[in-house]
């Protein structure tokens, strides 16, 4: 008896440490960015970016992302870094979790100012916002995924993308939930 009482113990001690915590009271930025030369951004919604949401305990952190986004149907998700070359989608909004390390990204396209992103950060950019990451360091990863089962378009700035970004970017829904918070999160705040 004694043994399993220990072992009952024991498991749900891996299980909390297994587990990120949500940090309810993380501070959102936001960063609304109109069009840059051939990069059309969002005219309506702005980039979010969750300062310190996440609060590792345990020793997977990618998967406790992972986890958490898929929860609030946030899927595809893939794990690497950011590009360093400006690029878009036009036919999803997409969430980067950072999981290890920090970067220094530019939103928006060139010339605009560099945002330092970390480990607990969740960066959500809207469908057509272009970013590129210009310097990175202790590892720096995110886990990546978009809402709702959109599906993803690459795109780098070139003149003959315009005009049909455009016109994906303006066909893409809202989420039904905010990645983190669920169905009546913090993004719905903000993107209406």
């Amino acid at each position: 008896m004694k043994l399993r009482n220990v072992l009952f113990a024991v498991l749900i001690i891996i299980v909390y440490d297994m587990h990120a915590q949500i940090n309810p009271s993380a501070e959102i930025k936001t960063l609304l960015l109109s069009e840059n030369g051939n990069f059309p951004n969002n005219p309506d919604l702005p980039v979010l970016l969750y300062k310190s949401v996440f609060d590792f305990s345990g020793s997977d952190p990618a998967s406790e992302i992972e986890r958490i986004l898929s929860q609030n149907n946030w899927g595809g998700s893939w794990r690497n870094g950011i590009y360093n070359f400006q690029h878009y989608h036009s036919t999803a909004h997409e969430a980067l979790g950072v999981y290890s390390g920090w970067a220094v990204v530019q939103l928006g396209g060139p010339e605009n100012d560099p945002v330092k992103i970390e480990k607990g950060d969740l960066v959500v950019l809207p469908a057509g916002t272009s970013h590129k990451r210009i310097d990175s360091g202790d590892g720096f990863a995110v886990v990546g995924a978009y809402p709702d089962g959109q599906n993803w378009d690459m795109n780098y700035g070139k003149d003959p993308e315009m005009e049909k970004a455009k016109q994906n970017i303006s066909r893409v829904s809202l989420p039904k939930n905010d990645p983190v918070f669920g169905a009546k999160g913090k993004m719905f705040e903000f993107w209406k």
